[in-house]
């Protein structure tokens, strides 16, 4: 899995029956007929396609004379997606328009070192002459099988003059092995009807690790395929910001430039990628990264940062790297960080070291944050704008990182002061725990009415069921203060468009007794898989279900989210791309139906330009860009892994498949987010974020991947995709307040 083969079929050029277990009832005549019948079968098939490509040849050379000479890219091709429902398990083999670099084989990639041990196996002299392959093989490869090609990874789907095997006269060869590959498809397919192999297959060992295992059927080696589809995508993108913008905070791959927010650079991309780049096993690029955090990273600049931002990203990325480098050391090793090592620490000191500065943000005088903090002088900064007010979200999402960094360092301030700040906002007697979306550092109090689970907003909600769990359920008060915050999503916010009535969560931007917005931000759709995951506390529906704690809200609970990952796939199904605008409006009632309303959307998303459920969606054209956002995905990957229906992981491929269609970057630029993603093709915006790497692939990445990979009963992700492990506190930790009594309306009894 390389850049070498982006998205390519490899297995094309490796013997598909290699592993396939005869049956034992097998006879020896009937397995003579068969290899009888076949060699006939290869012998004519291969007399007509050699005619065939003759044929082709002459033709393409005729045509080709009365062409005017041209410059044809010997380093591109171009292979697109279908972008069809249904169109079957070819679609996984087909890629979108994107930049292909020229290739450079690789001798330590462990996928060619199991291709090397089934080209060995399949040329054994040893083998018996009964062999019902053998002779299959003998008359494709004309009886010479003694050794792997070189540039078997090569893409060969190269038109003459457009690469292959060393430009315009190399082009016959990888037609040929290309339509040999085809033959044994169909060598393989009528072995596998004729049922002289059992159903059952050994697969591909994918690694010697626990985690990735063994491929034992045709369904799972489907979703690993996919799987590597996605780590050509991300070495495609990490490639592109090596090679035109390193160090860089900054990359814009279609000008393959880079910028930095502060002179020196803070690693925002390179540390917001370090997990992705472990738990993808790329082990060169993480080196690289390694070396660039040694030498070159330094906190030490008279410059003010975000607060929040900084938070989730890069002390998120670090302690999630530490955690990943020491728990699963097999994940792309790296023998600096081996215990003893000098590098043994790399990750927990920058964290440290940054963390300290970042302390400063809550020096003022209610306890809140500050938004911003000026790195060398350790001083926090407020806003300068919203009147001054700090971000609700942003100064409640940064409890799960200094409480971890607690638990490793042993020091307790880091975990008092984030605690904190919860307490303070709690104080504040939200209604229906809904909070307004802005707070004064100065004053611990809120700033306006406005109630968003969008932007400002969502991340506080998240880090309430978040903080429950990361702790192994020891603090309950966030538990109950979630169960109250998602009855009151219920109460004001849930409502059903017209006239299909899906499910949304709408915005009261004037305050709860004032009018519903139909306006829903992509930011919303971190709320199915969050819905989920409170539900099930990380366990698999069916675990969960048969607890004793099971009740009727948790089922309602998981009605709910099925119900708002359905209307956030929807938000993907309406745009000509396929990729979901940065904010849809929905078309309600005159009076908004309450959450207890009878509802029934339509289970599929009709194609058709004209279809009746398409009158529920508008997108504006200011709304209409797509910055790659990950909440979708992330969604659709606890929902796959706490429900097991298979159609989330098929709207994720299908998701996927989009992003390389209408975002990838010519000339091996990585991939770009959109200005518009409603017209084909899309206008582009010129910029790779961040949490493209550490969010939207990481979470591809898992949802195609088997369920053991970071179980979610064991672990916790960060609002970053950064993943912790869950603790004990331990005697030296513990919720440190309590709430102030509430009567039965919610309201603080004074």
């Amino acid at each position: 899995m390389n850049v070498r083969d982006p998205f390519n079929i490899r297995g094309l050029n490796r013997d598909p029956t290699a592993n396939w277990r005869p049956k034992r009832n097998t006879t020896a005549h009937d397995t003579s007929n068969i290899t009888t019948t076949l060699q006939n079968v290869i012998r004519t098939a291969a007399a007509e396609t050699e005619r065939l490509r003759d044929k082709a040849s002459e033709v393409l050379e005729a045509s080709t004379s009365l062409l005017p000479t041209t410059n044809t890219p010997t380093n591109t091709t171009e292979i697109r997606f279908s972008s069809e429902p249904g169109v079957g398990d070819q679609e996984e083999e087909d890629m979108s328009s994107f930049s292909i670099p020229k290739n450079v084989p690789s001798f330590s990639n462990p996928q060619r070192q199991y291709e090397d041990r089934l080209w060995a196996a399949a040329t054994n002299k040893n083998s018996k002459p009964g062999n019902i392959l053998s002779g299959v093989q003998d008359i494709i490869s004309g009886g010479n099988r003694a050794a792997l090609p070189m540039y078997k990874d090569k893409p060969y789907m190269y038109p003459p003059g457009r690469g292959g095997y060393g430009g315009g006269g190399g082009g016959l060869r990888p037609r040929r092995k290309r339509t040999l590959g085809l033959l044994l498809l169909v060598v393989a397919g009528l072995v596998w009807w004729s049922g002289v192999f059992s159903g059952e297959q050994e697969g591909a060992v994918v690694s010697g690790w626990g985690w990735w295992g063994q491929d034992t059927g045709r369904s799972r080696a489907n979703w690993l395929k996919r799987r590597e589809r996605v780590v050509e995508a991300m070495e495609l993108s990490w490639d592109a910001y090596e090679r035109y913008a390193w160090g860089m905070d900054e990359f814009h791959p279609e000008s393959k430039t880079g910028k930095q927010m502060v002179p020196k650079g803070l690693g925002w991309i390179i540390i917001d990628s370090l997990d992705t780049l472990m738990l993808m096993n790329l082990t060169s690029r993480l080196s690289h990264a390694r070396e660039w955090l040694a030498k070159d990273l330094t906190w030490e600049q008279d410059e003010y940062v975000n607060t929040f931002e900084t938070t989730i990203r890069m002390l998120g990325g670090l302690l999630s790297a530490h955690y990943l480098s020491t728990t699963f050391p097999q994940l792309a090793p790296i023998s600096d960080d081996d215990p003893g090592k000098p590098g043994e620490d790399l990750y927990l000191e920058k964290a440290k070291d940054l963390a300290d500065r970042l302390m400063a943000a809550f020096d003022s005088p209610s306890g809140i944050p500050y938004a911003s903090v000026n790195l060398k002088e350790f001083k926090g900064i407020i806003s300068h704008a919203d009147s001054g007010a700090s971000s609700t979200a942003e100064t409640t999402t940064l409890q799960l990182e200094f409480k971890y960094l607690a638990k490793l360092t042993g020091e307790k301030d880091f975990w008092d002061k984030a605690e904190k700040v919860i307490q303070l906002v709690d104080d504040n007697g939200a209604q229906d725990g809904l909070v307004p979306i802005f707070i004064f550092a100065t004053t611990g109090k809120f700033h306006g009415e406005n109630i968003r689970l969008g932007s400002r907003g969502d991340s506080y909600y998240e880090y309430l069921i978040k903080q429950y769990l990361q702790t192994n359920k020891k603090e309950p008060i966030y538990q109950e203060m979630w169960d109250e915050a998602l009855q009151g999503v219920r109460k004001h916010l849930i409502t059903y468009t017209e006239p299909s009535q899906f499910t949304i969560i709408g915005e009261r931007p004037s305050g709860l007794s004032n009018e519903l917005s139909p306006k829903m931000d992509h930011l919303v759709c971190f709320m199915p898989g969050t819905i989920a995951l409170a539900a099930t506390g990380g366990l698999t529906e069916k675990e969960a279900r048969g607890l004793p704690t099971w009740t009727d809200k948790n089922e309602a609970d998981m009605q709910l989210a099925r119900e708002l990952m359905h209307t956030c796939w929807g938000m993907y199904k309406y745009m000509a791309t396929g990729l979901a605008a940065e904010i849809t409006y929905f078309n309600l009632p005159k009076e908004p139906l309450p959450a207890s309303a009878h509802h029934q959307a339509p289970a599929e998303f009709d194609p058709d330009p004209e279809a009746e459920w398409r009158k529920d969606f508008d997108v504006k054209p200011q709304d209409s860009h797509n910055l790659q956002r990950p909440e979708t995905v992330e969604s659709l990957f606890y929902m796959w892994r706490i429900t097991g229906e298979e159609k989330y992981r098929d709207w994720g491929w299908e998701m996927f498949k989009s992003f390389m269609n209408y975002t990838a970057v010519e000339d091996g630029g990585g991939f770009t987010s959109l200005s518009n993603a409603n017209i084909i093709p899309p206008r582009t915006r010129d910029n790779m974020e961040s949490f493209w790497l550490a969010e939207t692939l990481k979470y591809f990445y898992l949802l195609f991947s088997p369920n053991d990979l970071l179980p979610l009963d064991k672990i916790v992700f960060n609002t970053e995709a950064h993943p912790f492990p869950r603790f004990d506190m331990g005697p030296l930790f513990s919720t440190g307040w309590k709430r102030k009594p509430r009567d039965a309306a919610g309201k603080l009894v004074e």
